[in-house]
């Protein structure tokens, strides 16, 4: 419910961390995809137990592409790309404030905000986004040189964000060596990835502001706080709790990063001469990140002025070390019609984190609107607080063996010990066993059958372990630097953190999630009928959750402690089918389906029949308001509202709410558990039709029975947001007219809306020109459209975009985006 949810990435053998990196909201972003061969999902529990320590959910093996024996082969392939909003979230126009305001004005004899009215239709959300460019060039070379097989490559990629000011750009090279020596008892597979990405970070409060920013007010100004508009006090200063103007917030802010990234790792397979079964294996990985950036507010900005602009400098640096040893062993055993594998071994990854903590500066000494542009020649690039190298350590031991009997059966059986750091000597250690079993019901009843192609019934069952989530040193007693710019201490014109205790808790072990699952695995008609169905238990307890601490227990009011209990349920199936393969025509079609339901079956160490659950969902709007609640038997983030009231017409009544329990009044006691954020069903499809030379594709998924709390609209959607009370226009969504409340209703449940969609992913199309250009050359041509289209009754502005615990509002739009490529082989 708090920890990580994100699956466990190992890239060529080596498990990384997929978090961010200072001037990288995600590591991620540093993978070539052109590099990638393929990409491997364990999810049974037997499959993913060999990393039990980081397995709970689930595994991506990503495997890089390898070169091979022979003449030295070269592709280069070209994408250029233009994305688009193809969406807006829908407010007002000047015409429709004038409107409202006249209207209000009239009947409340008030003038005020009728004389702050401007004279334009402004769409800010035009003035924020545009087309957004990129370009994405590699090439690489693979084959043999003497007696070594090599792959090498070399990327360049440069994204435009459709928010002006945002940009992304990469540089990537790799290569791979995998010779094999000794007649073959030698393997080698030595793997290098270098990247580095530029990123400027466009200043996405500039979002919320151009759908909340008067649009009676025209894009340019004379005002002195970079040319375009602002609200201003009589004394020419900007008004402190004002909407800023998107416009400003996006040209007066400067935030560009370096990130450089490195992943390598050595790969030993020795095949002893005496001993032909028994292979001894060895990996050494590292990877090593580090991040740079300065942010850059000008002292024009009206957010700044009082401070004259700011200056930081960030960095950081992230290392992650792997010893891998084991020893492999297989046999066949011909007179029982018996094959035996048995894998032993240890592992020790290290994790070290060094970040600064930089203060931060201004350009100028004095906020004063009429003396713009100082320069800066204050700002010191020195770090005013370093902490220590942050450390965590893994080490497991595992071991693993498979038998299978007369081709039919198939026997797995593994058991892991890992210990961490995160945790207390008492507590860092954790057993996660697995097994699983398979019968090839093919081979035993369907021998002769032209119709079953395959048929396998499976079964697993497994322990898995979590330790992500958290800090490194929860468990100890610890001082720490506070993080908030408001959290400082002035000394002259220069700001410093302060230290302060941490919450801890001694007793923090490992979340352990035990898994059961029966499939079924299916081939019929020669192979054209491919699928499977999965059904499962997971059952997770000792929950790393965050609840609330009694005052004065501990150094925080909320502790990341072992509480709780979940259980999830479902149904997987998968169906891959090719209906059309002739020599000239194939079409392919294939679909999944899985569903689910969660539910929380434990909150408390010790019961107490009082105990209602803890909130969780703050929203946007006044203070301290909570939409969600985790409780028992319900499923995570349950929303927790106010029945809404509504007329004869259907129109919600402001502030009328259900009187629940029946004691004459409407109180917090009336609030009740509705809907939920998680989806019941999620499917996906993809087909393919390939015609001779030419093909097409259309690939799309969706989600059925989610719900979420629209908060643009519980925020934005009232009078009042309209009329800001400390004088000053802005603007409102769409919803006004439906409902046209004068105050906010954030706890209705009229703002829980069915987000379920259907969502039309790709469209692609190709053609491949063979040896047009030489008998050497291959050229192929691609054009895809992505984020096509979206079906669903969701008001807001994407129903895929919001939080985990349901709450939408103020998103970075999903952009629609053209591309044109080509490839070529030679």
């Amino acid at each position: 419910m708090n920890a990580s949810n994100d699956p466990l990435i190992v890239i060529d053998g080596v498990p990384v961390e997929g978090n961010g990196v200072a001037g990288s909201a995600n590591l991620l972003n540093t993978i070539n995809p052109n590099d990638i061969e393929s990409i491997s999902v364990l999810k049974d529990a037997s499959a993913a137990a060999l990393y039990g320590s980081r397995a709970s959910n689930g595994v991506l093996i990503i495997t890089t592409k390898k070169g091979t024996k022979g003449k030295v082969k070269w592709n280069f392939n070209t994408l250029a790309s233009i994305g688009t909003v193809p969406k807006q979230v829908k407010v007002l126009n000047g015409d429709q404030i004038r409107s409202i305001i006249t209207e209000d004005a009239a009947a409340t004899g008030n003038n005020t905000y009728k004389n702050l009215l401007g004279t334009a239709n402004t769409n800010w959300q035009d003035q924020i986004y545009k087309k957004a460019f990129g370009v994405d060039n590699n090439i690489s070379a693979s084959g043999a040189l003497g007696i070594i097989p090599f792959r090498a490559s070399v990327g360049y990629f440069n994204q435009d964000g459709v928010l002006k000011t945002n940009n992304f750009k990469r540089m990537t090279a790799s290569l791979n060596l995998n010779p094999k020596f000794l007649n073959d008892h030698l393997s080698l597979n030595i793997q290098t990835k270098y990247a580095q990405t530029k990123n400027r970070f466009a200043n996405e409060g500039a979002i919320g502001s151009a759908i909340a920013f008067d649009p009676t007010q025209s894009v340019n100004s004379t005002n002195k706080f970079g040319g375009n508009y602002e609200w201003l006090q009589t004394d020419g200063f900007p008004i402190d709790l004002a909407t800023r103007n998107p416009l400003s917030l996006l040209n007066l802010r400067d935030n560009r990063s370096t990130v450089n990234r490195f992943i390598g790792n050595v790969q030993v397979d020795y095949k002893l001469h005496f001993f032909p079964d028994l292979h001894v294996m060895l990996n050494l990985g590292m990877d090593r990140s580090s991040g740079s950036g300065d942010d850059k507010t000008d002292s024009l900005l009206a957010t700044d002025y009082k401070t004259g602009g700011r200056k930081q400098h960030y960095e950081e640096v992230r290392k992650n070390q792997l010893i891998d040893v084991s020893i492999f062993y297989t046999k066949e055993i011909k007179s029982i019609n018996t094959k035996v594998d048995v894998l032993i071994g240890h592992t020790y990854q290290e994790f070290k984190n060094n970040s600064n903590n930089f203060a931060a500066f201004s350009y100028r000494t004095i906020a004063d609107p009429n003396k713009p542009g100082l320069k800066d020649t204050v700002f010191n690039s020195q770090p005013k607080f370093a902490t220590s190298p942050s450390q965590y350590n893994l080490e497991g031991y595992f071991g693993r063996t498979n038998i299978t009997i007369a081709d039919k059966y198939l026997l797995t059986a593994s058991l892991r010990r890992d210990a961490s750091s995160k945790f207390s000597p008492e507590t860092r250690v954790g057993y996660f066993p697995a097994f699983a079993a398979a019968w090839k019901l093919k081979q035993e009843f369907f021998q002769n059958s032209s119709f079953v192609s395959d048929l396998k019934l499976r079964f697993g069952y497994g322990i898995t372990g979590q330790q992500d989530g958290i800090g490194y040193y929860s468990y100890l007693t610890r001082y720490s630097s506070s993080s908030n710019a408001g959290a400082s201490y002035q000394f002259g014109n220069e700001f410093f953190s302060f230290l302060r205790p941490e919450g801890y808790d001694r007793n923090l072990k490992w979340e352990t999630t035990t898994t059961q699952n029966i499939g079924l695995d299916f081939a019929i008609l020669n192979s054209r009928i491919t699928g499977s169905v999965d059904v499962y238990q997971k059952k997770t307890k000792d929950l790393l959750s965050e609840v609330p601490v009694a005052p004065g227990a501990n150094f925080v009011n909320k502790i990341t402690t072992n509480v709780g209990n979940l259980t999830n349920k479902g149904v997987e199936l998968v169906i891959n089918t090719t209906p059309v393969r002739t020599a000239n025509v194939t079409w392919d079609f294939g679909f999944n389906f899985t569903y689910n339901t969660t539910e929380i079956t434990n909150l408390l160490k010790q019961q107490d029949p009082s105990f209602k659950g803890i909130d969780v969902s703050g929203i946007s709007g006044g203070t301290g308001n909570n939409i969600g609640k985790l409780t028992v038997g319900y499923a995570p983030y349950v929303f927790n509202a106010y029945q809404q009231i509504y007329d004869q017409n259907g129109k919600p009544i402001e502030g009328l709410y259900e009187d629940i329990n029946r004691d004459g009044k409407v109180d917090d006691a009336d609030r009740y558990l509705y809907k939920k954020p998680a989806p019941d069903f999620l499917v996906g499809f993809s087909t393919q039709v390939s015609i001779k030379k030419f093909s097409v594709g259309i690939t799309g998924h969706g989600m059925f029975g989610n719900y979420m709390y629209n908060n643009f609209n519980s925020n934005n959607g009232v009078l009042r947001a309209i009329k800001n009370p400390i004088n000053f226009v802005a603007n409102a969504g769409v919803n006004y007219l439906e409902t046209e409340f004068k105050n906010n209703n954030y706890l209705s449940d009229y703002y829980i809306e069915n987000a379920s969609f259907l969502r039309f992913d790709n469209i692609n199309l190709g053609y491949n020109f063979g040896n047009a250009i030489s008998k050497q050359t291959n050229l192929r041509v691609n054009a895809s459209v992505q984020n096509v289209g979206l079906i669903t009754k969701y008001k807001g502005l994407d129903p895929e975009n919001a939080s985990d615990q349901g709450i939408d509002n103020n998103i970075y739009p999903r952009p629609r985006i053209y591309s044109v490529g080509f490839n070529l082989d030679f």
